[in-house]
Order: C-alpha cells, then sequence, then structure tokens
C-alpha cells in the first residue's frame, strides 16, 4: 500500500504560480512512476503530468506543456506540481497517484491521494 497526501491548493487569480505537493508514505516510494491528475466541475478526470521513477523523465498534457513542471525528491518522497501562468481552465481537484509503470492513463495508477482544490479566478 501506498498513502498519498496532497497539498499546496487554493484560490489564486490568473497568471499566478502554485506549487501542489504530494507526500507518500507506505511502500518504497522510488520504485513507483507518479502522476497529476485532474478534475473539474462536470467533467472527467483528465491527466496533466507523470514523472518516471528516477525523475529523469516527465510527460505532460498539451493543455498544461511549458506552463507545469513535475518533479520528485525521493528522498522525501515528495512529488512537486510547479504550476505558473495559471488560468481559469486550470480550475479543478487536483489528484497525484502512484503507478507501477511510466503511463499516462489513469487505469494504470494503483494508489491515489484525497485531492486537493485549485482555483484560479480571471
Amino acid at each position: 500500500q501506498v498513502q498519498l497526501v496532497e497539498s499546496g491548493g487554493g484560490l489564486v487569480q490568473a497568471g499566478a504560480s502554485l506549487t501542489l505537493s504530494c507526500a507518500a508514505s507506505g511502500r518504497t516510494f522510488s520504485k513507483y512512476a507518479m502522476g497529476w491528475f485532474r478534475q473539474a466541475p462536470g467533467k472527467e478526470r483528465e491527466f496533466v503530468a507523470t514523472v518516471n521513477w528516477s525523475g529523469r523523465s516527465t510527460n505532460y498534457a498539451d493543455s498544461v506543456k511549458g506552463r507545469f513542471t513535475i518533479s520528485r525528491d525521493n528522498a522525501k518522497d515528495t512529488v512537486y506540481l510547479q504550476m505558473n501562468s495559471l488560468k481559469p481552465e486550470d480550475t479543478a481537484v487536483y489528484y497525484c497517484a502512484a503507478s507501477a509503470a511510466y503511463v499516462s492513463s489513469a487505469n494504470s495508477y494503483y494508489y491515489w491521494g484525497q485531492g486537493t482544490q485549485v482555483t484560479v479566478s480571471s
């Protein structure tokens, strides 16, 4: 089992920056690829970003490419999502998740956090 706890969400204005953190506990964090997903009201959960076990490889949704950066610190069992130039359409609940594979499909992620709300006002 891996327990994941997100933090860092909040209410910001368009153009601002925000950093989300996801602290892991339980099984060896460094064994897992980590991903960030988000779900806006009335919409399906969508992929945002993923990082492989070492942190050397990352992948992003086109909608956030160039604005968001995913990273991890295996010594701290934590994954981050740095979000810059936020837009109102980034408003959603953001979830971190752990997977045995470095993929973007939510179906491949075994463990999920409870989510943190990000609201971007115009």
